[in-house]
Parts: structure tokens; sequence; C-alpha cells
């Protein structure tokens, strides 16, 4: 159940989801590790391009644009964690100030 920010006016949200688990697997633990899990790794991907990469306050909003500056920086988080940066922010300073480091990065 959900409230207003007064604690009033009760809403009860439904939702619906398809796997492919047996019913004997899919018990409401399995299932809300599942869900959880997922939303850990959206929370934190879109944590990162919003607070790193300030993507909220953008000024590119027509045409493809937006999707592809998304892409590339859904492309600079995943190469970044791959090589195993845990700390995106400090990452990427520290990839500024060594070219040499950022360019094998990506092979060259």
């Amino acid at each position: 159940m959900f409230t207003d920010l007064h604690g009033e006016n009760p809403k009860k949200d439904i939702q619906f989801y398809i796997t492919s688990l047996s019913a004997e697997e899919a018990d409401s633990r399995v299932l809300l590790e599942i869900i959880r899990g997922q939303w850990s790794i959206e929370n934190s991907l879109y944590w990162v391009r919003d607070v790193t990469f300030d993507e909220d306050r953008s000024q590119i909003r027509m045409g493809s644009e937006p999707r592809v500056f998304a892409s590339i920086r859904n492309l600079a988080i995943s190469l970044l964690r791959l090589h195993g940066f845990k700390n995106i922010a400090a990452s990427l300073r520290k990839l500024g100030w060594n070219r040499e480091l950022a360019l094998s990065l990506i092979g060259v």
C-alpha cells in the first residue's frame, strides 16, 4: 500500500512479471530477490549517469541525440566496470590525467 505525503489516500499498486521459472522455483522469496536485484542494477546505472555525468542538466533534447549520448555514457560506465573500476567518478578523474591508460582500455 502506498499513501500520499500526509499518510492519507492509500493506493494499491499491482505489478505483473513474466518468468521462465517453474511454479516450484518461483516462490515469493526468489522472485523478490530477482526483482530487487534488477532494480539495484537499474538504480546504480541511473544514479551514476545522473550524479557523475550530470545527465539531468543536459541541454541535449532533440532528435536521437539524447539516446546517443545516454548510450555513450552507458558504454563508458560498462567499460570502466569491466576493467575493475568501482568508483566511476574517481576513475574518470584518474583517466583524465592519464591518456595512455584511458586509451589502453579500448585497446589503442
